[in-house]
């Protein structure tokens, strides 16, 4: 996992909206949550989300219970600062994913457009996979995007890995079940476009 120095640095210097991966409104992420089916009060957690935009999304969209994780404190001030009183009825968590522990069975859904592609030990992606087992409960959703086969290389100036929807799925192996995968290209503030992969899976066992 790449050094809490170099996001602390990133947000702190770069505003919300300057970076490649801002996007003004998570489309794809909140019609994939919807797609779950999962009530307004199911319990999500963003993991890398930061400063993004998805939990004004959800906020907007109803939902009540929303965990944030990042790895950056000044990612998770940006968003707190910029939700002002809605914030409070948020949860915060800075901590690195592939350490940290969460609670045992805590959410309906997991979702994640920032982390995984750029876990690029065998290591940090085993810890991430059996976070997302403790953690997400029984039957809950997983929704993780990554770089495509024909994304970027590197992202932030950090290497990155790219995936196809079988080769992210077989990452997290037997206890998910692919559910659909779809395809984004994002357009980068900067004019570039960046190809994503956004995979939906079910977690089937304990």
């Amino acid at each position: 996992m790449q050094s809490k120095e170099h996001w602390e640095q990133v947000y702190s210097t770069k505003s919300e909206d300057a970076v490649s991966w801002f996007q003004e409104h998570a489309h794809q992420s909140i019609e994939l949550i919807a797609r779950t089916g999962v009530s307004r009060d199911a319990s999500i957690i963003d993991v890398g989300g930061g400063a993004s935009t998805l939990i004004d999304d959800l906020l907007a969209e109803g939902y009540q219970h929303v965990t944030v994780l990042d790895l950056s404190e000044a990612a998770l001030a940006a968003s707190r600062a910029r939700l002002g009183d809605r914030a409070r009825s948020m949860v915060w968590l800075a901590g690195d994913i592939t350490k940290l522990e969460l609670p045992r069975h805590a959410y309906d859904v997991w979702h994640d457009r920032a982390v995984f592609h750029f876990l690029t030990t065998l290591e940090e992606r085993e810890a991430y996979v059996n976070a997302v087992l403790r953690a997400v409960k029984p039957g809950g959703h997983v929704i993780v995007a990554t770089f495509a086969e024909d994304g970027p290389e590197k992202c932030s100036g950090l290497p990155v890995m790219r995936y196809s929807a079988d080769g992210l799925h077989a990452e997290f192996g037997a206890p998910f079940t692919l559910l659909q995968h779809e395809r984004e290209e994002h357009h980068t503030p900067f004019g570039t476009v960046q190809k994503f992969i956004y995979c939906l899976c079910r977690k089937e066992s304990n």
